[in-house]
């Protein structure tokens, strides 16, 4: 049956669907009781009609009810009304394992930190003497929390009752199989004595959790069939692929562990989910050499002690170094072993760390002599510094004040670098810096010895070409937006000058998409290469590529004259830091080898805090997440009568955000927008009716407004080709103000009024030959604070809306992110250094 909104089952008040299966329909409620939102299950009647499977299904429930575990969705009740049996649990917000494996496997470490919760949940039931019998993927629900499993003791609740031909057809499958009224549960998932119609024990669900882990592990089914009867074949006679062979980066301990799992004979698996959980740790534990022989093991713990040398000094290690011949040669003739590291300047921050608009600022020269990075310093402002490998102490580079994304010369004598909004080149040995071209948001890029430079105006562009020396840039690239391309960054040359690798991506795009990918081009045609693909930056050195998956880096064997991979990928370094929404990693790779990287988890996460005037920590919200910035740092807006916050939060998983409502005073988050691949950028109108947002939908952010409430769909104000930010409403809400930043534009980012209705025509506002973005309208809506870099660094200003007038610097020595206070008389803004 179907339950309209509104309707009450009890004091259970619907609200809308939330899913259907095989065992009923779910749908989000109200617990009117207790003013908590729960899923209420509404039984399908083959079941609810049956006086011995209703009660069988009570006792179930109580059962159920008594299991008390973080990782099994809570059941509360159970009733009967007006002929209609339901069960009412905890509601979950996630998604399904099925549907995150549909974007691709799980990376090895969510792998083990989710089958481990799994195990965990099924060891506890089963000592309860609870056997799940229809465990797969659809009833794991994947929380900011972790893994929670769904339908216990249910699947068992339907006895076979059908002829057992009905168990031969041979029908064409399109999606997975479940056989209502013969056996209750999934094919793909089954045990073969649950097929023959046996007995089933908790050995029975071990076999299920194999061929879950199989699926999380390499995003394929262990068994498949084009027919039920060819299905059930190979769930009785044939084995996997071994998982090694669809998932190289598998820790092999775990392909054992499930090849036991999935033994066809219960006695030759694991006899206990305890024992399945122990083992699981151990792999954990153990990282990639779990499983693997004793001489192997032997001979990769004595690479591993060359290539990564040291693992922690006092006082904290930011980077190893190693030597290529260690990595790449079992019998180099001069083998150069480097054993070091490299602590920040005595100055308050080395921004090794990735996280913000600086990632990626550490890089190698490439005689393997120096690196460079920024840090700031004792006045808290960021400049590159440089050590040589050869000496205890860096040093800052003057000229290069508020540098990032820098890159060196052939010859390792000039460092480029971005500042202000231009390339710029700084000699080493003290000359001062010298503009190059213009570059409002440069990415990082490449030189090579004829003086071409390779790099990315901004982040929205494809690779553009200037001479060492300063020019016009020339685009030498064409961003491919059938492929949803959106950047293409991290230029880099091969030995012959004239090829180069680059990073194709796109901006909202999901981390398994085949958008991410590693290409390689040509100065002199026009030509391109798909080489591979991956999420991540990309050098050549000594035979191999070096690029990250999955926070593992991975050296290929590579033939830079013909232009081919020669071999499998290895893995050098595991734990190297890595940004999703700059798409790098944190290492570089000098040309004899020696390569630098930042290991360890940086957690991305913060929580919300309330601050006083001082600066003090008055009280935090909620749990920590890890909170967008899709328009600068417009990652969270208050509701004009400051008890709800509107917030970006992103998916771990995916990279993506969506946006969430906090209700401040109850600390409860409801999600608010779904659908898109990322959301942010929130801005309440002035009555607190409406929201207007930013969303991804395809490659650039549109703008979208949607009522507070969360009811009804959003609707779209503003699409094109440029990217488009909200941030700030007029006082009498008929208006709203976006930056807009067009890459074919030669104006670069401008502020704009867009007036709603069904007009809702877009003008300029400020649009000059200067960046301009982040205007804010003061509460009286008379004054205009935004963002220039007019005097070569941004600055706050202030200008009479809508005009004419002049302008008012405010900040001096670098502002951002001005906010008017609620009278009007003052602004409050991030300076240099924050």
């Amino acid at each position: 049956m179907s339950l309209t909104a509104g309707t009450r089952l009890g004091p259970y008040e619907n609200i809308e669907p939330a899913g259907a299966g095989g065992m009923g329909e779910v749908y989000r409620a109200r617990d009117t009781r207790l003013d908590r939102t729960v899923a209420v299950k509404v039984l399908p009647s083959h079941l609810s009609s049956n006086p011995d499977l209703r009660q069988r299904l009570e006792r179930e429930a109580r059962a159920i009810s008594a299991l008390s575990h973080p990782n099994i969705c809570t059941l509360y009740d159970i009733g009967h009304q007006d002929g209609v049996d339901y069960l009412v649990m905890e509601h979950l917000e996630g998604e399904p394992l099925s549907a995150r494996l549909e974007r691709g496997p799980l990376p090895p470490n969510e792998l083990l930190r989710h089958s481990i919760e799994i195990a965990d949940a099924l060891d506890k039931a089963h000592r309860q003497g609870i056997i799940h019998r229809d465990l797969k993927p659809s009833n794991i629900m994947l929380t900011k929390s972790g893994a929670k499993l769904l339908d216990f003791g249910l699947a068992k609740s339907a006895e076979p009752s059908g002829p057992a031909s009905g168990l031969t057809a041979s029908p064409t499958m399109a999606s997975p199989l479940t056989a209502e009224g013969t056996i209750v549960g999934t094919f793909q998932y089954m045990s073969p004595e649950q097929i023959e119609g046996g007995q089933a024990d908790a050995r029975s669900d071990i076999f299920s959790f194999g061929t879950v882990l199989y699926e999380m592990a390499t995003a394929q089914k262990a068994f498949e069939g084009k027919t039920q009867a060819s299905l059930i074949g190979s769930i009785m006679k044939e084995e996997p692929r071994p998982i090694a062979t669809l998932a190289p980066m598998t820790p092999p301990g775990l392909n054992r562990l499930v090849k036991t799992c999935l033994a066809k004979d219960p006695d030759e698996r694991r006899q206990t989910m305890h024992d399945v959980l122990l083992e699981l740790r151990w792999i954990a534990e153990a990282g990639s050499q779990a499983g693997v022989p004793l001489p192997v093991a032997s001979r990769r713990r004595t690479r591993e002690r060359l290539a990564w040398g040291l693992a922690g000094v006092a006082g904290g290690v930011l980077v190893a170094l190693v030597a290529a011949w260690a990595l790449f040669s079992p019998t180099p003739p001069e083998m150069r072993l480097v054993r070091t590291s490299l602590v920040p300047p005595r100055v308050p921050v080395a921004e090794f760390t990735l996280g913000g608009i600086n990632s990626g600022s550490l890089t190698i020269s490439p005689n393997g002599r120096h690196v460079t990075f920024a840090a700031r310093n004792e006045d808290g402002k960021r400049q590159l510094w440089v050590r040589a490998l050869d000496q205890s102490e860096a040093r800052p580079l003057p000229g290069t004040e508020d540098g990032e994304h820098p890159f060196w010369s052939p010859d390792s004598r000039f460092i480029a670098f971005f500042s202000g909004g231009k390339l710029k080149k700084i000699d080493l040995a003290g000359s001062p810096a010298l503009i190059l071209t213009d570059a409002s948001q440069g990415r990082p890029g490449a030189w090579n010895d004829d003086g071409v430079i390779l790099f990315s105006p901004t982040t929205l562009d494809p690779i553009h070409r200037v001479a060492a020396g300063g020019g016009k840039p020339e685009q030498v690239t064409e961003i491919d937006k059938s492929r949803n391309e959106t950047t293409h960054r991290f230029a880099s040359f091969l030995p012959d000058g004239h090829h180069f690798l680059y990073f194709a991506g796109g901006h909202g795009t999901e981390s398994g998409s085949e958008t991410h990918a590693i290409f390689i081009a040509d100065l002199e045609s026009k030509e391109k290469k798909l080489l591979v693909h991956a999420r991540s930056n990309a050098s050549y050195s000594n035979g191999h590529l070096l690029y990250v998956r999955d926070r593992v880096l991975l050296a290929h064997p590579f033939d830079p004259d013909r232009l081919e991979f020669t071999g499998d990928p290895s893995p050098i370094a595991q734990n190297v830091q890595y940004e999703p929404p700059f798409f790098r990693a944190l290492f570089s790779v000098s040309n004899e080898g020696t390569l630098v990287y930042r290991a360890g988890v940086v957690d991305p996460t913060s929580t919300l805090t309330w601050i006083d005037r001082d600066g003090t920590e008055v009280a935090s919200i909620g749990e920590p997440s890890t909170y967008e910035n899709i328009g600068f740092d417009q990652n969270i807006a208050l509701s004009p009568d400051e008890t709800r916050a509107a917030v970006a939060i992103v998916d771990s998983d995916t990279g993506t955000s969506d946006l969430w409502i906090y209700e401040l005073r109850r600390e409860v988050a409801t999600r608010f927008t779904f659908g898109k691949l990322s959301e942010g950028a929130a801005l309440w109108s002035p009555d607190g009716e409406r929201i207007v947002y930013a969303a991804i939908t395809n490659v650039y952010p549109d703008l979208y407004i949607k009522s507070a409430s969360g009811a009804g769909t959003e609707e779209v104000l503003l699409e094109g080709d440029m990217v488009k930010i909200p941030t700030s409403w007029t006082p009498d809400g008929k208006s709203i103000l976006f930056w807009r930043f067009d890459p074919q534009s030669e104006t670069g980012q401008d502020i704009y009024l867009l007036e709603l209705g069904d007009g809702k025509e877009a003008k300029p506002i400020l649009q000059t030959e200067f960046d301009e973005h982040t205007g804010i309208l003061s509460p009286d809506g008379r004054w205009l604070a935004y963002v220039s870099e007019e005097s070569g660094s941004e600055e706050i200003y202030v200008a009479p809306f809508p005009g004419p007038g002049g302008k008012w610097q405010i900040s001096k020595g670098g502002g951002n992110s001005p906010a008017w206070t609620k009278n009007g008389t003052e602004i409050i803004y991030a300076g240099p250094g924050a």
